[in-house]
C-alpha cells in the first residue's frame, strides 16, 4: 500500500485554487475511483492517464487506485489536472523515487496529456501560475508550448516539457528502450518554429478622420475622463473610424491591470505568448448577432469570460447598438456601475473584471438618413420611435456623453487641413488623467468616471454649490435623472481637467451638458 501526491490548479472564473492530488495504491480488485468533484473533462482524463502511462511502459496491475482531488467541495474543471494525476498514480505505484515522491508535493504540474505522452498546454496558464505563486509555491511544471506564457509570472521557477517521460526520468524511473523514441517526437514538435505573430497591421491613428471637431472633442473627453459615449449618426459619418481610435489616445496599461487583462485572455485562449503582456488598452467589437454568453460570458459548466470582460481597462464597442437583443444590452447594466461581471451557473460562481469604456454606436432611424432636418428618411415615425427605444432609458442613462455625428460634406473635405495624431492628443489626455490623480490622491479613485455622485456633490470634491443649482432644477423638471447629474458634474471636472482649470466653472458646466444632449450645439 502507497500513497503520493502533488500539486494541480483549478481556476474559477479568474480566480486560482491549489489542489492537492493524492494517489492512494493498494491490493484488490482492480479499479480506478477519482473523487473530489472532478467535470466530465476531469473524469475523462483517467483514459488519457492510462493510454499516457502504457506508453512509459506502465501498466495498471493488478491494483485498486484511488485519487482524491482536495479540496473535495470545490469544482475541479479542465484537462490541466491531467499531469499531476499522472504522476501522483505513478508515485503511488512504487514507480519513482522515494525523494522525488516528497518533491512532487511541493511542485505544481499543469498539462493536458496526450495518448502517447506528450505534455500540451491548457488554457489559463497565467492566472494558474499566479495563484500558485501567490500560495508559496515557486516549482512549477508546465508543457513547453506554455512556457513562455507561464515565464511571465515573477518568482515562479518554470519547468517545461515535451513528454510524461521526460518527468519519469527526472523522478527517478525507468523508462523502457522504446519510449525514446516518443520523447525525441515529442521534442522536435515542440522544436517546430511557429509563424511569428503578424500582428494587427498599422495602429488606427485620429489624424485619419476628416472633419468631425465635435466629435473628435467628444473622444477626447470620453478618454480623458473614462467616460461612457454615444455617436448617433447616419453611415458614413465616421462613427465606427472614431470608435477603432479610443484605444490610440488612452494611456498604456499599469502593470496590474496588464497581468489582469492578459490572464483573461488566456483564459478565454485569445493569448498570443510571443508578445508578452498586454499593454495597449484592448478594443472588442462584437457583432450584433453575439449572443448573451459571448457578450457577457458564460458557456456549460463554469462561465468563460465574455466581451466585457475582454475589454476589462479598454473599450466595448457596439456598432449599430439598436441592432443587439435587448436581453444582451439590459445585461451590461451591472458590469457598467460594479466594475466587474458575475455570472452563476449550477457548478459555481465565476467573477470577472469588467471595467471598460462603452462606445455605443446607432443610426438616427432604421434606414439611416433621419439626421439633421431629415428630410430624406424614409422612415415612419413609429419605426424611428420604435429602432431607438431598442436603447433602454437606464442603459442611456449611464452613459455619460451622447452627441449626434453630422455627415461629411464635400466642403468640409475641401477645407479639412492636416489633422491631430493620435500620439498628440493622448499627451494630453494622459495630462488630464495625471491631473486628475493627484486631486483625488487618497480616494479609491483615479478617474472622474470612476467618482461616486455623492462624493461629486459634497463639499470635499470642491464642487463650486452654484453650479448645483441649474442642475437641480433640470432634476426637477425631469430633464435630468439624479445619475444623469452626476454623470454631468463627472464631465465637467474632466473638462476642466483637460484645461488645467482647478474646478469646472459655468462654460464646463454648459459644455457638459450639451455633450449629454444628442444634436445640441454648446
Amino acid at each position: 500500500m502507497a500513497l503520493a501526491r502533488t500539486l494541480a490548479v483549478t481556476l474559477t472564473g479568474l480566480e486560482g485554487h491549489l489542489v492537492d492530488v493524492e494517489a492512494h495504491c493498494a491490493q484488490g480488485l482492480p479499479g480506478f475511483t477519482l473523487v473530489g468533484l472532478p467535470d466530465a473533462a476531469v473524469r475523462e482524463s483517467r483514459e488519457r492517464v492510462r493510454a499516457a502511462l502504457g506508453s512509459c511502459g506502465v501498466t495498471w496491475g493488478e491494483h485498486r487506485l484511488t485519487v482524491n482531488l482536495s479540496p473535495a467541495d470545490l469544482p475541479k474543471t479542465g484537462t490541466g489536472v491531467d499531469l499531476a494525476l499522472a504522476l501522483a498514480v505513478l508515485g503511488a505505484r512504487g514507480k519513482l523515487a522515494r525523494r522525488a515522491v516528497e518533491q512532487m508535493a511541493s511542485t505544481v504540474h499543469l498539462g493536458e496529456l496526450g495518448l502517447d505522452g506528450s505534455v500540451h498546454a491548457v488554457r489559463g496558464i497565467l492566472p494558474s501560475v499566479r495563484a500558485a505563486v501567490a500560495a508559496g509555491i515557486e516549482e512549477v511544471v508546465v508543457a513547453r508550448a506554455a512556457a513562455h506564457e507561464a515565464g511571465l509570472v515573477r518568482g515562479a521557477r518554470i519547468t517545461a516539457v515535451s513528454h510524461l517521460g521526460e518527468l519519469v526520468e527526472r523522478y527517478g524511473g525507468q523508462l523502457p528502450s522504446h519510449a525514446g523514441t516518443l520523447l525525441e517526437r515529442s521534442r522536435d514538435r515542440d522544436r517546430i518554429q511557429r509563424p511569428e505573430p503578424t500582428g494587427a497591421g498599422p495602429v488606427p491613428d485620429l489624424a485619419d478622420v476628416v472633419g468631425q471637431p465635435r466629435a473628435r472633442h467628444a473622444l477626447e473627453v470620453a478618454a480623458a475622463g473614462g467616460h461612457h459615449l454615444l455617436l448617433v449618426g447616419p453611415p458614413g459619418a465616421g462613427k465606427t473610424m472614431l470608435a477603432e481610435r479610443l484605444p490610440s489616445i488612452l494611456p498604456p496599461l499599469e502593470a496590474d491591470d496588464a497581468v489582469t487583462v492578459t490572464s483573461l485572455h488566456s483564459l478565454a485562449g485569445t493569448f498570443s505568448p510571443e508578445a508578452g503582456l498586454l499593454t495597449a488598452p484592448p478594443l472588442r467589437a462584437p457583432h450584433h448577432t453575439a449572443s448573451r454568453a459571448a457578450v457577457i460570458g458564460g458557456g456549460a459548466g463554469l462561465p468563460r469570460p465574455g466581451d466585457v470582460s475582454l475589454a476589462h481597462r479598454g473599450v466595448l464597442f457596439l456598432d449599430e447598438a439598436p441592432e443587439f437583443p435587448g436581453g444582451v444590452l439590459d445585461c451590461l447594466r451591472q458590469p457598467l456601475e460594479s466594475g466587474e461581471v458575475r455570472i452563476d451557473r449550477a457548478a459555481g460562481r465565476a467573477t470577472f473584471p469588467a471595467a471598460f469604456q462603452l462606445v455605443l454606436a446607432a443610426n438616427p432611424c432604421p434606414c439611416g438618413r433621419g439626421g439633421g432636418r431629415g428630410l430624406e428618411c424614409t422612415c415612419t415615425s413609429l419605426q424611428r420611435r420604435r429602432y431607438f427605444s431598442r436603447l433602454s432609458g437606464p442603459l442611456l442613462d449611464r452613459v455619460d456623453i451622447q452627441i449626434e455625428v453630422e455627415a461629411v460634406t464635400a466642403r468640409d473635405l475641401r477645407a479639412s487641413g492636416p489633422q491631430e495624431s493620435s500620439a498628440v492628443v493622448a499627451q494630453r489626455v494622459a495630462q488630464a488623467r495625471e491631473r486628475a490623480a493627484r486631486r483625488l490622491s487618497g480616494t479609491p479613485w483615479r478617474l472622474m468616471g470612476q467618482v461616486p455622485g455623492s462624493w461629486l456633490r459634497s463639499a470635499a470634491s470642491g464642487t463650486d454649490p452654484c453650479l448645483l443649482a441649474p442642475l437641480m432644477a433640470a432634476l426637477d423638471r425631469g430633464d435630468l435623472t439624479l445619475r444623469g447629474v452626476d454623470r454631468v458634474l463627472r464631465v465637467a471636472w474632466t473638462l476642466a481637467d483637460l484645461s488645467a482649470r482647478p474646478a469646472p466653472g459655468a462654460a464646463e458646466l454648459g459644455a457638459a451638458l450639451s455633450l449629454r444632449t444628442r444634436g445640441a450645439r454648446p
